[in-house]
C-alpha cells in the first residue's frame, strides 16, 4: 500500500499554485474542481487544468471531481480518464457503491469522501467496489447534513464514532487507512497537531490539507518516533534471529501481531 499521509488541495480556480504545492512535501496534490470552483467558472477550471497537463507531462496530480448529482460529473470523469497525469480520482459526497462504480470504470485509484449520513451507512459496500484505493472523511459536510452544533462535545463524540467506522470497515476490506478530513484553522499548528495525534491513535493514515504549512507537521505526528523504529527493528531481528513465534524482549512477551505492529511501524517510516 502506497505511503500517502497528505494530501494537499489546490483550487481549480488556481492552477499556478499546482507548482508550490508541489514543492511542499505534501504526499499527493488534489486539484479540486468541486467546492473552490464557483459553478459558472467549472467549465474554465477544467480547461485551465488541461493547458497545465499538456505544459508539464512528467507530474501526478490527483483531482477532486464533482459529485455525480451534478451536471459537471460526468465530464469531469472524461477529464480525468484523459490525462495520464492524473493518477487517481476524488469522489466527494459519496454515498453508495453504485457511484463510485462510475469512477473506477475509467481504471484508476478511487478515493471516495464519506460526509453524509446515506455514505457513513454504505461504507461496508463502497469499501468492496474494486479500485477503491483508501477512504477519506468529511467531517465538516457530514456535521450540516446531520445538524450538528459545531465543536460541541456532543457533535465531537458522534464524529469521532464514525471516524471509528471507517477505519474499521477499511481494514475489513483489505484496503489502506483512511485519511482524516481538512483541519480548518491553517493558523493554529498546535491544534492540527493535538487533531493529528488524536487520528494516527485511531487508525488513520493521515489528513487532507488545506495549506501548505500543515503538510509538515502531519509528517511529523504520522512519522514514527526514534524510539518506536528502534523497537520495532529490534523486535524483528530478534524474531529472525531465533525463529521463534512467541519470545521475551524487554521484559515483556512478544508474538506474531507484535511482529505485524513493528512492521507496520517501518512502513510508516517509509
Amino acid at each position: 500500500m502506497s505511503l500517502i499521509r497528505t494530501a494537499l488541495f489546490v483550487p481549480g480556480t488556481r492552477i499556478d499554485r499546482i507548482s508550490k504545492a508541489l514543492a511542499s512535501g505534501a504526499d499527493a496534490i488534489i486539484v479540486d474542481l468541486e467546492d473552490a470552483v464557483a459553478a459558472d467558472v467549472k467549465e474554465q477550471a477544467r480547461q485551465a487544468l488541461a493547458t497545465f497537463l499538456h505544459a508539464n507531462t512528467d507530474i501526478s496530480l490527483w483531482v477532486r471531481i464533482n459529485g455525480v448529482d451534478t451536471p459537471w460529473f460526468n465530464d469531469d470523469v472524461q477529464f480525468c480518464k484523459t490525462y495520464a497525469q492524473i493518477s487517481a480520482v476524488m469522489l466527494p459526497k459519496t454515498t453508495e457503491a453504485e457511484d463510485v462504480e462510475r469512477v473506477t470504470s475509467i481504471g484508476k485509484p478511487v478515493y471516495p469522501i464519506i460526509e453524509s449520513a446515506k455514505g457513513i451507512v454504505n461504507i461496508p459496500s463502497i469499501v468492496k467496489v474494486s479500485g477503491v484505493a483508501r477512504l477519506s472523511f468529511g467531517a465538516l459536510d457530514l456535521g450540516v447534513d446531520l445538524g450538528l452544533d459545531d465543536e460541541s462535545e456532543g457533535a465531537k463524540l458522534l464524529l469521532n464514532q464514525m471516524r471509528a467506522q471507517m477505519v474499521v470497515q477499511s481494514r475489513a476490506a483489505g484496503i489502506a487507512a483512511p485519511l482524516d478530513g481538512v483541519y480548518p484553522d491553517f493558523k493554529n499548528p498546535e491544534g492540527l497537531r493535538q487533531a493529528m495525534h488524536f487520528a494516527k491513535g485511531m487508525g488513520f493514515a493521515g489528513a487532507l490539507c488545506i495549506h501548505p504549512t500543515q503538510v509538515d507537521i502531519i509528517h511529523q505526528v504520522m512519522q514514527p518516533t526514534e524510539q518506536e523504529l528502534v523497537w520495532a527493528k529490534a523486535v524483528l531481528a530478534k524474531a529472525e534471529e531465533t525463529g521463534l513465534a512467541a519470545f521475551a524482549f524487554e521484559g515483556k512477551m512478544v508474538d506474531l501481531p507484535v511482529f505485524e505492529k513493528a512492521r507496520q511501524i517501518l512502513h510508516r517510516a517509509g
